[in-house]
């Protein structure tokens, strides 16, 4: 005999709410996917270091025009609200102090992957592409390349590219930015 368990999913505030209780820690590395409280791979020093020459590179690319989002929860939906490892958001004198960032206010989701690399394909991309975010770099430490999804329809992404080492990418929705696939993988 097969028991069905009911699963209920959280929305965005009840999961906030658990942080604020203490249910959940500021260093725990959770988010929350379809109202499911997810366990986030660890962060490595190659990972850790890619986010962070990205983090350069679109600091210098940008000069100040846009807001630059490191490691920070965004709003998908009432029920998922993922931390990408970076996002370029349109320009608010708030700095989104009131309320994180929409898909409305991104152009741009950088996932690192390493071990994450078919979770942030398989999971979270169809999530973005259904929350209409224009443009997501999936940036695999192993095979060393860079994935470049685009033009989201009805759930998926219109434009795939992939870019290799001695190869640059230009963002199809941030104007002006490209950046050297040597120059993010180091």
């Amino acid at each position: 005999m097969t028991i069905a368990v009911a699963r209920r999913p959280f929305t965005v505030e009840e999961y906030q709410r658990m942080r604020t209780a203490g249910i959940l820690r500021e260093d725990d590395r959770v988010e929350l996917i379809d109202g499911e409280v997810r366990e986030m791979s660890p962060v490595g020093p190659l990972h850790a270091a890619i986010v962070r020459r990205l983090n350069l590179l679109l600091h210098r690319s940008l000069a100040g025009s846009l807001v630059v989002s490191v490691q920070d929860p965004m709003r998908l939906s009432d029920y998922s609200e993922p931390q990408p490892d970076l996002a370029v958001l349109r320009a608010r004198p708030d700095f989104y102090a009131g309320a994180h960032p929409i898909p409305e206010d991104v152009l741009l989701v950088i996932e690192v992957s390493d071990a994450s690399l078919p979770y942030d394909r398989e999971e979270k991309l169809p999530r973005y592409a259904q929350s209409a975010v224009p443009e997501v770099w999936l940036v695999a430490v192993d095979p060393q390349q860079l994935e470049q999804y685009a033009g989201p329809a009805k759930g998926r992404y219109r434009v795939v590219q992939v870019w290799g080492r001695g190869q640059s990418v230009t963002s199809l929705s941030v104007p002006g930015l490209a950046v050297a696939v040597n120059d993010v993988l180091g």
